[in-house]
């Protein structure tokens, strides 16, 4: 990001963060991948990992993300089942955390998801153990062809181990770039009685 922007002040914000988190998605939508994000859990003795993954929608209730539920991000969500998201937009200097529990959405939305990926995409989900060693390459081709000779024209069915993940979150951070790097950083926290807005510092 080469061109300053102005300072971002409460003003300029909504109160409810969702709103403002989908205004500044219409403005990093035509960035290529703009829904990719860094996905953080943690195993149930706190030891942290990262991934990136595509969330795939939002509304009141969270952000909802898919992955195989047996693989390493999975098991951790099972074992502690609270996560952060990261969106990073670098040519806008922005960037959005979020925080809040997770739990596995309803297996006829997950149906309904998988329904539409393409077809290549839903073997891949089917044949692979995710995050579980595996000979070399050859192997996963082997395992493809496989389904696709046993599949022939039938439709790939969603495999019960795969399916749609639901963050719930309970604060969000909006951050824009500075040049003198007096970042703005905004947060909101949920409380019972709504959302609340502060500045931290940079």
């Amino acid at each position: 990001m080469s061109q300053e922007v102005p300072p971002l002040c409460e003003d300029d914000l909504d109160p409810d963060p969702l709103a403002q988190f989908q205004r500044w998605f219409a403005e990093a939508a035509a960035l290529p991948l703009a829904e990719a994000a860094a996905l953080a859990t943690a195993s149930a003795d706190a030891r942290p990992s990262a991934r990136m993954v595509l969330v795939k929608g939002w509304d009141a209730t969270g952000f909802v993300f898919y992955s195989n539920y047996e693989s390493r991000k999975g098991g951790e969500l099972t074992a502690n089942p609270h996560a952060a998201l990261l969106f990073y937009w670098q040519p806008l200097g922005r960037q959005v955390r979020i925080e809040g529990s997770v739990q596995p959405i309803a297996a006829q939305e997950s149906d309904g998801y998988f329904a539409a990926r393409p077809r290549a995409s839903q073997i891949s989900a089917a044949a692979s153990a995710q995050s579980r060693v595996v000979a070399d390459r050859q192997e996963l081709d082997d395992r493809v062809g496989e389904l696709e000779r046993a599949l022939g024209d039938e439709p790939v069915l969603r495999p019960p181990w795969w399916g749609g993940y639901r963050l719930d979150p309970i604060n969000f951070e909006f951050w824009q770039h500075r040049q003198d790097r007096l970042h703005d950083r905004i947060r909101y926290l949920r409380s019972a009685s709504g959302w609340h807005r502060e500045r931290l510092q940079p």
